[in-house]
C-alpha cells in the first residue's frame, strides 16, 4: 500500500516525489497567504496613518470680525487708554498687519469680498446710488447664491461650520422661506444671530435734514428779496417734513420689532432683539460651537456687533472705560475675544486653530450724538473713516495667529486685502480654489511664515460702492506704494475729517470732487495724504499714473455684467418677505431665546 503525503521526522515514504511537490506547493502557498495578511496590515496601517496625518493637516479656523473698529482703537496699534488686553494678547502671539485693507469701507460690500475673495462689484453687492446698505430685513437683495463663501468649500472637506453674530448680507429672495441669502445657503451649518441691523438716519435724520435746509434757505432768501417764493411751496415742504415726522413714529412703533431680530438658523427666537447680555450670549454660543466640534475639523465667524451703532454694553462694562459709550463697547468685545481664546486653551486646540482678527472698515468718524459725545473709533494717524477710501476708511487691524506656524510677535507692512481670507482658508483646509471664476485674493501664508517678503497684491483696488476710487500699486523692487484718487469725498465742514452733513460721504455727484490727471501719493512716505504729489515733486509723475491707468483699464475687462442687488427694486420693502415669529400683523414679538439657546446644537 503506498502512502502519498504522509511525512514523517523530515522523510516521505512510499510516493516520495509527490511528497516533495505536495511539500513545496504548501510552503508556497504559506508564504503567498502571509504575504497577502502582511501586505492587508500595511496598507491598513497606512490607512490609519494618512486619516490622522489628514486630521492634523486640517487646521480649524476662528474668523473674529469687528464692525467700524478703528486700527488706531488695539492697545497693539498704538492705542494707550483703551483697554484691550486680549486682542494685544493675540497679537503677542501671531503676526499684526499694518496694511490689512479692507476691500471695501462699507460693511456690505465689504462683507461679501471678505466670505468670495472677490471685489463686490463681481458679485452685484455694489450700489450705484447713495444707499449702500439695505434699509429693510424684507428687501429682495443679498449674497447670490451663485457665489462661492469660504464655507461652502470648507464644508465640502468635511468642515463644521458656524456664523455667529453680524450676517448683513441679505435673507430671502422671492417669499420669506426661500432664505436664499441666508447664512445656511452659503455653507454654515449654523448661525446665530440677526441679518439686518438699523438705518434709521437713512430713512428719516437725512430727508428731514435736506427739508429743513431747503426751508431755511428759502425763507432767506425771500426775506432778502432776492426770490420770490410762492407760499404753497412752504406749506408743500411742511407738509413734506409733517409726513416724515409720521414717519418717525410709525418707525418708532413698527420698524425695530420688524427689521431687527435674532435668528437661530432658520428661525427667528427673539423680535424684536433685545441688547440686554447680547455680546454675552453670542459668545457663550460660540463657545459651545468650539466645545462640540473639539475632535473634528470647523470654521466658526463670530462677527461683532460692535462697533457699530447703536452701541451697548452688559453692566459689567457700562460706564468703565475712559471713552464713553464707545470704549464700554470696545471693552466688552475684547473681553469675548479673550473668551474664546481661553476655550481653545482649555481644549488644547491653540496650536491647530488659525485664529484671524479683523474690522470690516475703517471708524465712522462721522458718529456724534447730539450731545456732542463721539460714538466713533479712532483711525489712528490715517485721513478720513467709514465710507471713504482715504487710508483711515480701509486700513483696518489684521492679526493672525498659529502657534507653531506663525511667527509670534511679527509685524509686517505689506498690503494685504480682507479677501486674501478666503483663499488662505481654502488651501489649508486642502480645497482647491473655484476655477469658473477670478478670485482676487491671495494666500497670505508665504508672507506670514516668512517665505516671502513682499505682497502678491501688485494692484489693488478701491472701490466707493459701484465706483472705482482708487488704485494702489506697489511695483516690484521698490518700497514705495502708489496710490492713484480718481474722485475724493468733499469734507464737510471744510477742514473737517469726514462728511458730517450727511453722516457718510458718498461716491458721486455733487458730493465728489474728480481729479484729472489723478491725486497722487506715496504712501510709503506721506501715509496721512497729506501731500499729493506732482510733476515738479515726482519726476515720474506721469509715467507712474500711466501705469496705474492702464492696470485699471485691465481690470475692468475683466468685470461682467451682474445683477445689480443694490438696486431700487432690491432694496424697497416687500410685505411677503416680511419675516415674523407670531402671525398677528405687524406685531411681532417673541422671545424665545433662553428656550431654544439650552437646546441648541
Amino acid at each position: 500500500m503506498f502512502w502519498f503525503g504522509v511525512e514523517r521526522r523530515g522523510h516521505c515514504y512510499p510516493g516520495r516525489k509527490k511528497c516533495l511537490f505536495w511539500k513545496q506547493t504548501h510552503r508556497t502557498e504559506r508564504i503567498q497567504f502571509f504575504a497577502v495578511k502582511m501586505r492587508t496590515l500595511l496598507l491598513l496601517l497606512l490607512f490609519i496613518y494618512e486619516a490622522r496625518s489628514h486630521a492634523v493637516s486640517m487646521p480649524n479656523f476662528v474668523l473674529l470680525m469687528a464692525d467700524d473698529l478703528g486700527i488706531g482703537d488695539p492697545g497693539c496699534y498704538g492705542n494707550k487708554t483703551l483697554r484691550t488686553p486680549n486682542i494685544d494678547r493675540l497679537a503677542r502671539g501671531g503676526v499684526s498687519s499694518r496694511s490689512t485693507l479692507a476691500a471695501s469701507p462699507l460693511c456690505k460690500p465689504s462683507r461679501a469680498a471678505f466670505m468670495t475673495g472677490r471685489y463686490p462689484i463681481r458679485s452685484g453687492m455694489a450700489s450705484r446710488s447713495q444707499v449702500g446698505v439695505f434699509v429693510f430685513s424684507a428687501s429682495s437683495g443679498g449674497l447670490p447664491h451663485s457665489e462661492i463663501t469660504f464655507a461652502k468649500l470648507l464644508k465640502n472637506q468635511g468642515y463644521s461650520t458656524a456664523l455667529i453674530g453680524k450676517w448683513h448680507l441679505g435673507t430671502s429672495c422671492h417669499n420669506r422661506t426661500d432664505l436664499c441669502h441666508h447664512p445656511l445657503s452659503h455653507g454654515f451649518d449654523y448661525f446665530h444671530g440677526l441679518v439686518f441691523t438699523r438705518a434709521l438716519r437713512l430713512l428719516v435724520f437725512l430727508p428731514l435734514q435736506v427739508i429743513t435746509i431747503t426751508l431755511l434757505t428759502l425763507a432767506v432768501l425771500r426775506w432778502l428779496g432776492l426770490v420770490q417764493v410762492p407760499p404753497c411751496i412752504f406749506f408743500c415742504l411742511f407738509f413734506l417734513a409733517a409726513l416724515v415726522l409720521g414717519g418717525l413714529l410709525c418707525f418708532l412703533h413698527y420698524f425695530r420689532p420688524l427689521n431687527c431680530f435674532l435668528m437661530r438658523n432658520r428661525d427667528i427666537t427673539q423680535q424684536p432683539m433685545s441688547y440686554d447680555n447680547l455680546t454675552q450670549r453670542l459668545t457663550a454660543d460660540a463657545a459651545q460651537f468650539i466645545q462640540r466640534n473639539a475632535k473634528t475639523p470647523f470654521l466658526l465667524v463670530l462677527a461683532f456687533l460692535h462697533m457699530h451703532t447703536a452701541l451697548f454694553s452688559s453692566k459689567d462694562f457700562a460706564g468703565k472705560s475712559k471713552h464713553g459709550a464707545y470704549g464700554d463697547a470696545a471693552e466688552e468685545m475684547d473681553w469675548s475675544v479673550g473668551q474664546i481664546l481661553d476655550v481653545l486653551d482649555e481644549l488644547k486646540l491653540a496650536n491647530n486653530t488659525l485664529v484671524y482678527f479683523s474690522s470690516d472698515q475703517g471708524a465712522h468718524v462721522e458718529e456724534v450724538t447730539i450731545k456732542g459725545e463721539g460714538h466713533g473709533g479712532s483711525n489712528g494717524i490715517y485721513k478720513g473713516g467709514k465710507a471713504n477710501n482715504w487710508e483711515g476708511g480701509i486700513r483696518v487691524p489684521g492679526i493672525l495667529r498659529w502657534p507653531g506656524v506663525i511667527q509670534a510677535g511679527l509685524e509686517i507692512d505689506e498690503p494685504t486685502s480682507n479677501m486674501d481670507i478666503f483663499p488662505t482658508v481654502a488651501k489649508l483646509a486642502g480645497s482647491p480654489l473655484p476655477e469658473d471664476r477670478i478670485i482676487d485674493g491671495r494666500d497670505l501664508m508665504p508672507l506670514l511664515q516668512g517665505r516671502s517678503h513682499r505682497s502678491d497684491h501688485e494692484f489693488l483696488f478701491h472701490y466707493c460702492n459701484f465706483y472705482l476710487n482708487a488704485v494702489r500699486w506697489h511695483p516690484q523692487n521698490s518700497t514705495s506704494i502708489w496710490k492713484a484718487f480718481f474722485f475724493t469725498p468733499k469734507f464737510f465742514p471744510e477742514g473737517a475729517n469726514g462728511c458730517f452733513a450727511t453722516h457718510v460721504c458718498f461716491c458721486h455727484g455733487q458730493y465728489v470732487t474728480y481729479h484729472d490727471p489723478p491725486l497722487l501719493f506715496d504712501i510709503s512716505q506721506d501715509p496721512r495724504e497729506r501731500n499729493p504729489l506732482t510733476p515738479t515733486s515726482q519726476p515720474r509723475f506721469r509715467e507712474i499714473l500711466e501705469t496705474m491707468q492702464e492696470a485699471a483699464a485691465r481690470h475692468a475687462e475683466t468685470l461682467q455684467d451682474v445683477p445689480n442687488q443694490l438696486s431700487l427694486g432690491n432694496l424697497i420693502w416687500k410685505p411677503w418677505l416680511q419675516m415674523c415669529c407670531s402671525s398677528s400683523g405687524l406685531f411681532c414679538q417673541c422671545d424665545w431665546e433662553k428656550q431654544v439657546g439650552r437646546g441648541s446644537h
